[in-house]
Order: C-alpha cells, then structure tokens, then sequence
C-alpha cells in the first residue's frame, strides 16, 4: 500500500491507493504520522482516490488520525472516497464527523 504523502505550510495531503487492510495499516499510520507531527499541519488531508479495498483498518486509520489533529490543534479532512468506501465510512459514522469532503483536493 503506497502512500504519497506532500507537505506544505498549511497542509499535508496523504494520497493513498491499494488495499488498505491489517497487514499495511501500522505503516502507513506511522508515515502520516510523522509528517503530521513534524510539519504540524492546520489540516491533514486523506485522499483515498487510489484505494481500491479497505477493512476495518481503514476505519481506524481514519479515528487515529482524527485524534492525532485533536491532539495537535488541527483538522482532519477525507476526500476523494469512491463509492464503495463512501457507504463503509457512512455504516461506522465517520460521516458524523464532519471530516468527508466531496472530491479530490491536489
């Protein structure tokens, strides 16, 4: 599971495709979070455009990060979710959030 992390001032944006599942999840937890904690970002960005399957692991990317931006006075944004992983963030209530944005942001 590659993920194309880009850094700037204000934000940091985490491409990601593949598969995201139990096997991939701690290391892509540990790169995002690293960018995150290094650049201190006012929004992390989670683009998953790419991601062409996701268990549960995703679910939990997603709740770490968003606690991660709590804890570092930022905000998390999901965008670019196809279809598929639109209805599997709606059934775990990350909709509720607030942090599912419409399309890709590059």
């Amino acid at each position: 599971m590659p993920v194309q992390i880009e850094t700037g001032p204000e934000v940091v944006s985490a491409f990601l495709s593949g598969e995201i599942d139990h096997h991939n999840a701690r290391q892509l937890r540990t790169e995002i979070d690293e960018a995150a904690v290094r650049v201190l970002p006012a929004v992390l960005r989670l683009d998953f455009s790419g991601v062409e399957f996701m268990d549960s692991s995703g679910i939990g990317l997603v709740l770490g990060r968003y606690q991660l931006m709590e804890d570092l006075g930022g905000k998390l944004e999901v965008t670019g979710l196809p279809r598929h992983l639109r209805k599997v963030m709606t059934v775990a209530g990350i909709d509720k959030l607030g942090i599912v944005e419409e399309g890709t942001k590059r």
